[in-house]
C-alpha cells in the first residue's frame, strides 16, 4: 500500500471515530494555543529568580494559571518537537537528531492537529517545525491546515533559502507550501498570524488549535530587536549566568551574546502580551487554553536556578522547563504543581481539556496531566521519565541518558560506564552520587531503562532509518534537497561544512519527467566544476563554467521506486556535495531527454 493511501485510510479511521456529536459539542468551545521557545532555559524567566531578564508577561501568566514545577523536555529541539506533537518517546518516531536526515519524523505518527482537525479544530501551526521539510513530512501533510513556517532547524542554516540568508527581519518563510518573503521581525510575524487565525476562526465560531512555535532566542545573534539589546547591553550582566558559569568565560563576547539572547527572550515576552491582549478583544480569553514551555535548556552560559547543565545535557539545566498552562474558565490563579511530568504529557493533557477522544488504535507514552493543572489528583500514580539525546544513526544505550522520579535521578554518560544515581530534592545541582550508598535503587533504574531502551528501539523493525523523501506527488511539484536531510557520504560527510558530501534517500511515487538543478558555492576564486548526479542507475555530468553557482539538467526521466541521490561536485583538488537540489517535475506529456 502506498504511503498516500495508508495516510488517508488512517485518518478516515481518526474522522469516524473522533467526530461523534459529542465530541464536537464538547470540544466546540476550547481553544488551544501551544506556545514553545527555542533554546530558551528553563529558568530565563523572572517568576523562576532570574534577576537579568524582563518578563512581565510571563510572570503574569504564570501568577494567573497554573503550572508544573518539575517538567521535563528533550536535551535538545527535534526530540522535543516529536515527543510533543506525537505524545509518544521520539525515538518511536525517527526523529532522534537535530540534522543530517535524523530530524525527520515518521510520517505514519498521528500528531495532536490529526487528532483535532477531524473533531472540528481549525488548525494552525506558526514558527519552527523541524520534523521535516518535504512531502510528506511537512505540517501541512500532518494535520496542519493553515501553515506558515521557516524551513529545517532554523533560520540562517543550510535549509534556509539562498535569498534568505539568516534574515530575523524581514525572513523569507513558506506559507501553506509557498515561499513568501516577509516584512518584520520573525517573533512578531508569528504572533500576528497567529492571533489573525484564531480571529477569523471566532468569527466562523470554530474552535483553534495554534502550534506556536518561535525560533528565537535560537542563533544566529546578528539580528536581534536593537533597542532591546541596547538595553541589555548597557546592564550588569555578571548575574546572568550563575554559580556553573567558570569565571574566566566571563568576557565581552559573551555578555553580547546574552544580551541578544535577552532581548529575544523580552521580544517573545511582549508578543505574550500582546496575544492575552488580542484575546480579550475577541472574547475569547476565558476559553482558550494557553500552554507556554521551552524546548530544551539554554544555548550557553545562564542562569539554570540551583542546577547544572545547558542545552545537549541529561542535568537538570539541559531538560527543563517550567509547563505554563493559563485557562481563565477552568484553572485557578497561582496554582503550582511539583509532580514530574514531561513533554509528551502534553498531547493527552489537549484532548482531555478538549474533550477529543483519543483513537483507540493510537497508543501514547504520555499522561493526561490536567488533574494536576487542576489540583484534583490526590493519589497520583508514581512513575519514571526517560530522557536522552546524542550525535549518531542509531542511539546508543546508556549514552548521555536519564531515568527521572519523583524523588531519584539515575545518569548515564556512556556504555561503559556505571551510572550515577542523584536525590534531587536534596541536591539539585547533582553532585553526590548515591549509586553505592542505595544500590538497590541504583539497579532498580537501570533495569527501568534498559527496558525503556529496548522498548521504544523496537517499535518498528527498521527503527531508526529515516524516512524516505516522496517524489512526485501532486501536493508537491518540486521538492527542495537539503543538507538538513542528506545522509553522510564519504570522507569529508561530516556535519554542513562546505566541503561536506551526504546523499539523499527519496522515492519516486511514479515515473515523470523533470528538471534537476544543482545549486553550489563556488571556489575563491572561481574554477570550472564537474558536476556529477547520481539518481538510481541514471547518471548526469555536465561541466560548469566558472562564473556559474548552478546546473539545470533539462527534461530527465525519474523512475518509480526508491532511489538514492548522490550529486559530487568537483573544483580543483576539492570535491564537495551542493548546496541544494531541486527536483522540478514537469507537466504530464514532456519529453525526457
Amino acid at each position: 500500500m502506498t504511503y498516500s493511501k495508508a495516510k488517508f485510510l488512517a485518518v478516515l479511521l481518526l474522522v469516524l471515530f473522533v467526530c461523534s456529536p459529542a465530541t464536537l459539542s464538547a470540544a466546540k468551545h476550547t481553544n488551544v494555543i501551544l506556545i514553545m521557545t527555542d533554546d530558551q532555559g528553563g529558568w530565563d524567566y523572572g517568576f523562576l529568580g532570574n534577576k537579568i531578564l524582563n518578563t512581565p508577561n510571563l510572570n503574569a501568566m504564570a501568577e494567573r494559571g497554573a503550572r508544573m514545577s518539575r517538567f521535563y523536555v528533550s536535551p535538545v529541539c527535534t526530540p522535543t518537537r516529536a515527543n510533543l506533537m506525537t505524545g509518544r518517546y521520539n525515538y518511536r518516531t525517527r526523529a532522534i537528531d537535530t540534522y543530517i536526515g535524523r530530524a525527520m519524523m515518521e510520517p505514519e505518527e498521528v500528531t495532536i492537529a490529526e487528532v483535532l482537525k477531524p473533531a472540528g479544530y481549525r488548525t494552525g501551526i506558526f514558527g519552527k517545525w523541524h520534523l521535516g521539510d518535504c512531502y510528506p513530512m511537512r505540517p501541512q501533510d500532518q494535520g496542519f491546515e493553515e501553515v506558515l513556517v521557516l524551513r529545517g532547524g532554523g533560520i540562517g542554516q543550510p535549509s534556509d533559502p539562498p535569498e534568505g540568508a539568516g534574515k530575523y527581519t524581514d525572513p523569507v518563510l513558506f506559507h501553506n507550501g509557498e515561499k513568501k518573503q516577509m516584512k518584520g521581525y520573525c517573533t512578531d510575524i508569528y504572533f500576528d498570524h497567529a492571533m489573525k487565525f484564531i480571529e477569523q476562526n471566532e468569527a466562523d465560531d470554530k474552535p483553534t488549535f495554534i502550534y506556536l512555535a518561535t525560533n528565537a532566542p535560537h542563533g544566529p545573534f546578528g539580528d536581534v530587536p536593537e533597542a532591546l539589546r541596547e538595553k541589555y547591553k548597557a546592564m550588569d550582566l555578571n548575574d546572568a549566568y550563575g554559580y556553573t558559569l567558570n569565571p574566566k568565560r566571563k568576557n565581552e563576547k559573551l555578555y553580547d551574546k546574552t544580551s541578544r539572547v535577552f532581548s529575544m527572550i523580552e521580544n517573545i515576552d511582549q508578543n505574550i502580551g500582546r496575544l492575552f491582549k488580542h484575546l480579550k478583544q475577541i472574547g475569547a480569553y476565558d476559553n482558550t487554553l494557553v500552554l507556554f514551555l521551552n524546548d530544551n535548556g539554554p544555548n550557553g552560559p545562564r542562569y539554570v536556578g540551583p542546577h547544572q547543565g545547558s542545552k545537549g545535557s541529561v542535568n537538570e539545566g539541559g531538560i527543563r522547563s517550567p509547563l505554563l498552562a493559563h485557562w481563565p474558565a477552568q484553572l485557578k490563579p497561582g496554582t503550582v504543581n511539583g509532580r514530574i511530568a514531561a513533554h509528551y504529557d502534553v498531547f493527552p493533557t489537549i484532548l482531555a481539556a478538549t474533550g477529543v477522544s483519543k483513537p483507540k488504535s493510537l497508543k501514547l507514552d504520555g499522561k493526561n496531566i490536567l488533574p494536576l493543572l487542576k489540583n484534583e489528583a490526590d493519589n497520583w500514580p508514581e512513575r519514571a521519565l526517560f530522557m536522552q539525546w546524542h550525535r549518531g544513526d542509531e542511539p546508543t544505550a546508556r549514552t548521555n541518558a536519564a531515568v527521572v522520579t519523583q524523588n531519584y535521578k539515575m545518569t548515564f554518560s556512556k556504555p561503559d560506564a556505571p551510572g550515577k544515581l542523584f536525590q534531587l530534592v536534596d541536591d539539585p545541582g547533582e553532585r553526590h552520587d548515591l549509586s553505592q550508598e542505595k544500590p538497590a535503587i541504583a539497579k532498580w533504574l537501570t533495569n527501568q531503562y534498559d527496558q525503556w531502551f529496548a522498548d521504544v528501539s523496537h517499535t518498528r523493525p527498521d527503527n531508526y532509518a529515516p524516512p524516505r523523501i516522496h517524489v512526485g506527488n501532486p501536493k508537491e511539484t518540486t521538492t527542495v534537497l537539503t543538507r538538513q536531510d542528506w545522509r553522510y557520504s564519504g570522507p569529508k560527510g561530516k556535519g554542513w561544512t562546505r566541503d561536506a558530501r551526504g546523499v539523499w534517500l527519496i522515492t519516486v511515487e511514479e515515473d515523470g519527467n523533470y528538471d534537476l538543478k544543482v545549486l553550489f558555492s563556488k571556489s575563491q576564486p572561481p574554477l570550472p566544476s564537474e558536476l556529477t548526479m547520481k539518481v538510481g542507475n541514471d547518471l548526469f555530468h555536465a561541466v560548469v563554467p566558472a562564473d556559474q553557482a548552478e546546473h539545470v539538467f533539462k527534461n530527465v526521466t525519474l523512475h518509480k521506486g526508491e532511489q538514492t541521490v548522490d550529486v559530487k561536485i568537483i573544483e580543483g583538488d576539492i570535491e564537495r556535495g551542493p548546496m541544494m537540489v531541486y527536483l522540478i517535475q514537469k507537466p504530464a506529456g514532456s519529453s525526457a531527454h
